[in-house]
């Protein structure tokens, strides 16, 4: 048996999933960036645990923004890692480069996926002028993910987690997205508003900090380690602290505002709209998916599907990829 294997470099963890010749599930594992970055874990060792290396037929992996490629691309053939930067992205940890560099040690046959960016030509030219970065390459699979499982080839993908990124599917290929940045509010990261402008311009904060503070945290008035933010501000709303219900009820709304944002740009009917991502799919303790079905069902069905939607997709474009020899996937060409 051979397996494929995919990745999704997410904002408080690594995770991966794998699966086989049948496309079936083997093993998902995460693996925490603090804990990537201090040692206490490592790539080698984890996968190890779940399957032979050696019978990895192909890993697709996601790393960092993604803009310095605009296409999927084999890893050796990818320079500085595929990013033009890594400044501006958030906290730096230094676990995902960590989990990198393991993948080229154990010569893993690998593909990297681009993010979205000025550079990529399947995207509608409006969103390349305007925006010179729409989203991170995890996108790109979990977008796959949810054409994989539903078939809709005309859909507004909502990933709600750390942050809240919105991509919109026309004819079965990404047009475009509003990255975190400048659309809607996550549980960490957020778009910065006039005072935090101010705040960079006086000297008081960095770009970066007001970007990774400019989430829903911030009304909830939570600060502290990223892997405990958006547990913090459900423990804050359940115990019915006024700032935190307010701050769910504020991620609802700017994640409503992003999805009617696309719908009154696309050129095609909706065939649905997909909730994925931590915050996207979650009904209890509190509905925040059901909040959000609640508002933008009258415009198409919602199909929720799981916070693993990056991983799943990665490992199923290494599949295609493969396997069925797929030459583009959501209009992005493959490099062989």
């Amino acid at each position: 048996m051979k397996y494929y294997m995919g990745m999704d470099h997410g904002t408080t963890a690594v995770s991966f999933q794998v699966i086989d010749d049948n496309k079936e599930d083997v093993a998902y594992f995460k693996l925490n960036r603090d804990k990537l970055s201090n040692d206490e874990i490592n790539f080698k060792d984890s996968v190890c645990e779940y399957v032979d290396v050696n019978k990895i037929n192909l890993l697709a992996m996601t790393y960092a923004m993604g803009d310095s490629i605009n296409k999927i691309t084999p890893l050796d053939e990818v320079n500085d890692r595929g990013i033009l930067s890594i400044k501006g992205a958030g906290k730096v940890t230094g676990g995902g480069s960590k989990v990198y560099n393991d993948i080229l040690e154990l010569k893993i046959p690998s593909v990297l996926i681009p993010g979205l960016h000025r550079n990529c030509d399947f995207m509608d030219a409006r969103f390349r002028a305007s925006y010179s970065h729409c989203a991170s390459s995890e996108k790109v699979s979990l977008s796959y993910y949810a054409y994989c499982i539903t078939g809709w080839k005309n859909m507004i993908i909502a990933d709600i987690s750390s942050n809240s990124v919105c991509i919109l599917v026309e004819d079965g290929k990404i047009r475009g997205a509003l990255d975190a940045c400048i659309g809607a509010m996550g549980f960490i990261h957020g778009p910065i508003d006039l005072e935090m402008i101010r705040d960079i311009d006086e000297g008081r904060k960095t770009a970066n900090e007001c970007f990774s503070h400019a989430g829903i945290s911030k009304i909830a008035q939570v600060d502290t380690k990223i892997n405990r933010v958006k547990d913090e501000i459900i423990d804050k709303a359940l115990a019915k602290n006024e700032d935190a219900l307010l701050a769910i009820d504020s991620l609802v709304m700017s994640v409503v505002m992003e999805i009617y944002g696309l719908y009154g740009i696309a050129e095609n009917n909706l065939d649905g709209i997909v909730l994925t991502g931590s915050g996207g799919i979650m009904t209890e303790p509190i509905d925040i998916s059901g909040m959000i079905r609640e508002k933008v069902e009258s415009i198409a069905p919602v199909k929720v599907l799981t916070s693993h939607s990056g991983a799943i997709g990665s490992s199923y474009i290494a599949y295609d990829v493969y396997k069925n020899k797929k030459e583009e996937i959501m209009g992005i060409e493959v490099l062989r």
